[in-house]
């Protein structure tokens, strides 16, 4: 089941989930539905997913539009139309909020109502939204956790812990007159009440839950971030005894498939997935973190499990289509995983985004263009671009165009201009230097908030 849809309709969905997993069938034809996978694909929107499509196609030497992403079979489809309480483009942490809670909320603020203002940290603590993680775990169901980025970002964050602002990961992040009264969030996951406690997470933020006297295991230059001395780690261990961590490849294969695990696999964000193969301690893939997730989680009873392409995001953040479409088909791969382990009577999948990004697609480029490469047509200037477009810098006239760039050979032969491989700062110094090489004879312009005017 492929959503996007309204945030007052996935209210309801919530709500019917939450009964279906005890008493109301999901389908009257196939029974209840005993388990619920989550998939977030956070910034995952339309253009994205269009042109994950394609590149996912074109990997596969196919032109790439008549191609599918395992989400994009499922039997139904709808949009989402998205804002915070209090914003006209929302953010992760609101519009995560939303989802797992049923409640619309402020930006920037975890799994708290609308009636606290972001940063009050009283004020969230007396309006705290009860999530579905907490009423699975209160319900006697297991429960997991699956990201590629800190496991205390806001979009998992969302599913255990309540917090007046989204930073507050470690108790560094938190003002000092509030540490007290309102615990970090990677202490909120290590002090976790409900039930018997998340039994499978994944994702990285090591540093949120180690102190700073704390080497890190794999990045050993590296220490925690934590001022009060306490590695919640340790303390996540000795609460229970069935409890087992790792960080790295070789303890994940060599997992058992009994008790609960917290897997923290980088000292901050997991790699992207164009260069997880190059990480020290060998991140595992998204898809295989939901593979031994639903094994570990499948039980009478039934489960939970929240699974967050995170880092999609946070590649368009930084002005990278490339690694943001790349994600997003790990993302699909991870979807097609939980697919092939489950029964469609037995488990409710659910895929959908939080909210989107500035990637549009531009031009007339023929069928099989490459998606990140160029649309063999030049603009009014007679410069090529490309059907990529990710607007990250302003151009100080009317002109808005791509540039021609030095490019790279893709696996299968395709061509595609580095700018893609670039982070964002390195991207932007890249278009900035090329604009100034690249423009004609400069023209005096004055600018107001609505418009550009130019003359010369």
């Amino acid at each position: 089941m492929h959503i996007p849809m309204r945030i007052e309709q996935f209210r309801i969905l919530i709500a019917a989930i939450c009964v279906a997993l005890s008493s109301v069938t999901a389908a009257a034809a196939r029974g209840p539905a005993r388990n619920v996978i989550l998939f977030v694909g956070d910034g995952m929107g339309v253009a994205t997913v269009t042109a994950a499509r394609i590149l996912d196609g074109q990997n596969r030497g196919q032109p790439g539009e008549e191609n599918f992403l395992a989400f994009e079979q499922f039997p139904h489809l709808a949009l989402v139309k998205t804002y915070n309480v209090d914003a006209q483009v929302p953010d992760s942490a609101g519009t995560m909020t939303a989802l797992i809670t049923g409640r619309k909320a402020r930006q920037g603020m975890v799994s708290v109502g609308p009636e606290a203002l972001r940063g009050d940290c009283r004020a969230a603590a007396q309006y705290r939204l009860t999530t579905l993680l907490e009423e699975a775990e209160q319900r006697g169901l297991r429960t997991g956790i699956v990201t590629t980025t800190h496991l205390t970002h806001a979009t998992p964050a969302a599913t255990y812990a309540h917090a007046a602002e989204r930073d507050w990961e470690s108790d560094a992040d938190v003002p000092e007159a509030d540490r007290t009264a309102c615990p970090d969030i990677a202490r909120q996951f290590a002090e976790f009440s409900h039930g018997d406690g998340v039994d499978v997470a994944l994702g990285g933020g090591r540093a949120k839950f180690l102190p700073v006297t704390a080497a890190d295991p794999e990045d050993t230059d590296k220490t925690g971030q934590r001022l009060d001395g306490r590695d919640l780690i340790a303390e996540w261990l000795a609460a229970r005894a069935d409890r087992r961590f790792v960080h790295d490849r070789p303890g994940f294969d060599a997992l058992t498939d009994s008790g609960q695990v917290l897997g923290l696999f980088a000292h901050l964000h997991m790699e992207y997935e164009a260069d997880r193969v190059g990480d020290i301690g060998g991140e595992p893939s998204l898809a295989e973190m939901t593979r031994f997730a639903i094994k570990r989680l499948q039980n009478e009873s039934g489960f939970f499990l929240m699974v967050e392409g995170g880092r999609i995001d946070l590649a368009h953040h930084a002005g990278n289509a490339y690694r943001a479409l790349t994600d997003t088909i790990a993302f699909a791969d991870a979807v097609a995983a939980a697919v092939a382990m489950t029964d469609a009577a037995q488990t409710l999948i659910l895929v959908t985004a939080d909210h989107s990004h500035v990637l549009t697609i531009a031009g007339y480029p023929p069928r099989g263009n490459p998606i990140l490469g160029f649309t063999g047509d030049e603009d009014d200037s007679g410069v090529p671009y490309t059907p990529s477009v990710m607007p990250t810098v302003p151009v100080p006239n009317s002109r808005r165009r791509n540039w021609i760039l030095p490019t790279r050979t893709t696996g299968s032969g395709r061509r595609i201009p580095w700018i893609w491989k670039l982070e964002g700062v390195k991207r932007m110094v890249v278009r900035m230097w090329l604009r100034m090489r690249s423009a004609p004879a400069p023209r005096a312009c004055t600018e107001s908030w609505i418009s550009t005017n130019c003359t010369g």
